[in-house]
C-alpha cells in the first residue's frame, strides 16, 4: 500500500508515454512548434512497464495512459496489453484527443482497455479548428462512435472558453446526454503555456448557465475523483472538475509519470523526480524508494486558488 505524507493512499497512476501532440488547444500548448521528441529521451514501453509493474505491485489499482496524445506513439496497444495481462482487473484507460482514435479503438479494446477520456470542445467544425488549430471535428465524433462500437466506456471532457465555444455548453451536455456518455466540463486551469488571453468559466458560471435550461442537484463527493457531479431531474449526471478549490486535494490518490522517467507527484507543483536511471538500471529497490521519496513529499493542496499560474506543460503530464 503506498500512502503519502499526509495519509492519503495513492492506488492511482497515470503514465504520460508521449509529449507530442496533433492538436495546439488555446488553452495547453497553442505556439509549442511542432517536434519530434528524441527517442533517447522517453523511456521505452518496457520500461515504463517496469515501472507500472512495480506500482501495481506497491499497491497501484487504476492506470490511465495519457499524453501529449498517445495515440501518436506506435505501438500503444503492446503497452496496453503488458498492463493487462499482468493484472487482468486493473483499471485500465486511456485519455484523448480522438482524432486517431477511429483506426486504434479495436486494438486497443482487444489490448484490454476498458475506458476512455475524450477531449470534446465543440460541436462547430470551425469553433473546433479555432480551438485546436485544426480541422479535427470529423475524424474525433469518428473515433467516439468506434470506441461506442467496440465496447469501450466514453467518458468527455469539455473545457469551455469564454468568447470561444460558450455558446455550446448545453449543447455538448445534450450530445452526451442523448448518446449515454459521461460529461466533464473543466474549469480552465491558468498555465504559461496557454494562450496569453485565455479565459475559462468558473464553476459556479456553468451551473447557471446549465439551470436556466435543466434543473440539477448536487450529488455530495464520495471517492477521491476531482469531479464534482450533478443530476438532472431525468437522472443524467454531469461533473465539473474545478482546480479552482482545493476540496478534491484531501482525497487526492495520484501520482505521474512522464514518458521521459520523471515522477510528479501533483499536476500543479513543479516537484519531481526522475527513476529513469533506476528503470534502464533494473534497480526496483531504487525506483521504489524514489517513489515513495515523491509521495512523502506530495503537496496537501493544490496552488490554482492563489490566483498562481502553473509553469508545468500539461502536454507533458497528460492533465
Amino acid at each position: 500500500m503506498l500512502i503519502d505524507g499526509h495519509n492519503r493512499m495513492v492506488d492511482y497512476l497515470r503514465v504520460s508515454v508521449t509529449e507530442r501532440c496533433n492538436f495546439r488547444c488555446q488553452y495547453c500548448m497553442p505556439e509549442k512548434p511542432f517536434s519530434w521528441v528524441p527517442r533517447e529521451n522517453l523511456l521505452s514501453y518496457e520500461d515504463l512497464f517496469k515501472f507500472t509493474k512495480v506500482a501495481i505491485d506497491e499497491g497501484i489499482k487504476k492506470v490511465r495512459i495519457t499524453g501529449g496524445e498517445p495515440l501518436l506513439r506506435d505501438g500503444l496497444e503492446h503497452f496496453v496489453k503488458m498492463i493487462a495481462d499482468y493484472k487482468e482487473d486493473i483499471d485500465l484507460a486511456l485519455t484523448t484527443n480522438g482524432y486517431l482514435l477511429s483506426n486504434y479503438a479495436q486494438k486497443l479494446k482487444d489490448a484490454g482497455l476498458k475506458r476512455i477520456n475524450v477531449s470534446l470542445d465543440s460541436l462547430k467544425e470551425e469553433v473546433a479548428e479555432k480551438i485546436a488549430q485544426k480541422d479535427v471535428l470529423k475524424k474525433v465524433l469518428e473515433g467516439i462512435e468506434k470506441a461506442r462500437e467496440v465496447g469501450l466506456k466514453i467518458k468527455v471532457n469539455c473545457v469551455p472558453m469564454q468568447g470561444i465555444n460558450d455558446g455550446e455548453i448545453l449543447d455538448i451536455l445534450e450530445f452526451c446526454k442523448t448518446k449515454g456518455y459521461e460529461i466533464r466540463f473543466i474549469e480552465f486551469m491558468e498555465n504559461q503555456h496557454a494562450m496569453i488571453d485565455a479565459k475559462g468559466y468558473t464553476s459556479e458560471e456553468l451551473q447557471e448557465i446549465i439551470k436556466a435550461k435543466y434543473p440539477f442537484t448536487k450529488i455530495e463527493r464520495t471517492g477521491s475523483s476531482p469531479s464534482q457531479n450533478y443530476k438532472l431531474e431525468d437522472g443524467y449526471v454531469f461533473g465539473i472538475i474545478e482546480p479552482h478549490k482545493d476540496d478534491f486535494c484531501a482525497t487526492c490518490n495520484r501520482v505521474r509519470l512522464t514518458a521521459s522517467g520523471v515522477l510528479i507527484p501533483c499536476l500543479y507543483f513543479e516537484d519531481a523526480q526522475s527513476i529513469k536511471d533506476a528503470i534502464q538500471n533494473n534497480d526496483i529497490e531504487k525506483a521504489v524508494a524514489i517513489l515513495k521519496d515523491v509521495l512523502s513529499k506530495k503537496p496537501e493542496k493544490n496552488r490554482w486558488n492563489d490566483d498562481t499560474t502553473s509553469s508545468r506543460a500539461f502536454y507533458e503530464t497528460g492533465g
